[in-house]
């Protein structure tokens, strides 16, 4: 079950999305108190209930807004018991003193805003000693191990009780705390009205990650980074595994570079099947792993794992997708520009072209190991040289310092960089004016869709690819990866361009 947690400053907007839950299907709506700022009236607030209500109203000290007495408050919780509400919330040090009334029934509960503590077993036994019909605990996942052992104390609790690691670590706690027996989890009614640190969406939840017909039989994977919270491959995944009945999700895990090898062992013990990998992690995976595809060993990064039992596989789907696209624009190309019809094998195409690759990243790496690999002369300019120096030595190129990015001609120009991806839509990696007609302009950036450098490649009469190409291309490789089916392209297609089509600039 979904409890979404509601905080306005006005009765009157309280009520307003309460009754929107409440019609758009939600089964328990958590109201802050803390959050009106003149007098309450619960009477009004609890007068057409129309879904069950957890009454809470917290102090600043456990991470909300009130700022009248103490006494008020308790005498607060105190009256929503007596009115009959269906939750209140109470914490540690006050659940001793209210007593249990009626059919209220008590969740007792404990946030810590700055870690997850060792004893959370010492500290649920002392919640639950409270006359708890549910405890509640809440902290700040400063690692993954830090979600691993909230969801394990959840899992072997005889109370019911919600264990919740906030931040964007702890993501994996809010979806699969029903799976470990959770009654209920915390979501927030949009991204503007979010309460607590990592809250996921009402929408999203129900819709994309769906915690409630999670079960044994389920089939998890995931995408794992650091940062995580921007990443659209959940959304798609998703839509691809519901789109073919799959009892499968797809989970965001932010995990710290330090704990990528603990991560992967817990993958391996869960039975998670599959995972997605991107910044920082697409070379350090490379070496946990017990096999690795020949592209991806040779591009020295990896950023699709399969996993089955014990044995984990690394491939580079970024590869594929990257070279896919280049080779349709070298087609398109010739077509244009009337050269012969006759068929031209695809590393043809590529051989003795000038390519210039901006960025020195994984997807850089794994761009430019195809571009040489198909016999094309390859440039590489970051604005860390070092980091430019090195990757054009690895695959068999020439390294350029970021100012000496326009000394060449190139035939093929490919941004690796975040240079121009939302918000920092009017920033480019490269100048319009240097732009030349017969170049193919390739900006892997796939939000917004079409970036300043698209634009700028369009005006100037170049052939563009974008990143929302590519960043489709490489997920559909890795679902028939994870699944053995064929992706549903556009699907995955629509719902990435759903995302992204509000951007407007």
């Amino acid at each position: 079950m979904l409890c979404v947690t509601i905080g306005r400053s006005r009765h009157k907007a309280m009520i307003a999305e309460y009754k929107f839950l409440a019609e758009q299907g939600a089964e328990l709506v958590e109201m802050r108190l803390d959050y009106i700022g003149r007098h309450i009236d619960l009477r009004r607030l609890l007068a057409d209930r129309l879904c069950p209500v957890v009454i809470t109203c917290r102090r600043r000290e456990d991470g909300g807004r009130w700022e009248k007495t103490e006494d008020e408050r308790r005498m607060i919780l105190r009256s929503a018991i007596a009115s009959g509400v269906d939750f209140v919330d109470l914490e540690e040090d006050i659940a001793g003193g209210i007593p249990r009334y009626g059919s209220t029934k008590r969740i007792v509960s404990l946030h810590n805003f700055e870690e997850t503590p060792q004893d959370l077993d010492e500290i649920h036994a002392r919640l639950a000693a409270l006359d708890a019909d549910v405890v509640k605990i809440a902290t700040m996942a400063n690692s993954f191990s830090d979600c691993v052992r909230m969801l394990r104390m959840v899992e072997a609790s005889t109370v019911p009780t919600i264990g919740l690691c906030m931040g964007d670590i702890g993501t994996l706690t809010r979806v699969m705390g029903l799976y470990y027996g959770s009654p209920f989890t915390y979501v927030a009614l949009s991204s503007e009205r979010k309460i607590a640190p990592g809250q996921v969406t009402f929408e999203a939840m129900r819709d994309i990650y769906r915690p409630d017909t999670i079960n044994a039989e389920t089939k998890i994977y995931g995408v794992v980074a650091d940062p995580v919270a921007h990443s659209l491959s959940p959304h798609i995944h998703n839509a691809a595994f519901k789109h073919h009945n799959l009892n499968c999700r797809y989970l965001p895990f932010r995990v710290p570079a330090d704990e990528l090898a603990f991560f992967l062992q817990w993958c391996r013990d869960f039975g998670v099947g599959g995972l997605s990998v991107t910044i920082p992690h697409k070379e350090a995976m490379l070496d946990l792993l017990t096999q690795v595809e020949a592209a991806a060993k040779g591009i020295g990064a990896v950023n699709t794992v399969a996993i089955d039992g014990l044995e984990t596989t690394g491939y580079n789907t970024d590869y594929r997708a990257a070279m896919d696209c280049l080779t349709e624009a070298l087609k398109t190309q010739g077509r244009a520009f009337g050269k012969s019809d006759e068929p031209v094998r695809d590393e043809d195409l590529f051989r003795g072209r000038i390519a210039l690759v901006l960025g020195a990243g994984g997807a850089a790496r794994a761009i430019a190991y195809g571009l040489r690999q198909r016999g094309a002369l390859v440039s590489v300019a970051s604005r860390t040289e070092e980091r430019a120096q090195q990757l054009a030595r690895d695959v068999g190129g020439r390294g350029l310092a970021w100012a000496h990015r326009y000394d060449i001609r190139p035939g093929i120009l490919i941004n690796c960089t975040p240079i121009g991806m939302h918000p920092d839509v009017n920033s480019t990696p490269y100048d319009k004016d240097r732009l030349h007609e017969q170049t193919i302009v390739f900006d892997t950036v796939y939000n917004p869709e079409n970036t300043l450098l698209v634009k700028d490649a369009h005006a100037a009469g170049c052939f563009v690819v974008n990143g929302l190409d590519m960043f489709v291309r490489q997920a559909a490789y890795q679902y028939k990866l994870f699944t053995g089916l064929e992706p549903p392209v556009q699907l995955m297609r629509d719902t990435v361009k759903r995302i992204i089509s509000p951007v407007r600039f």
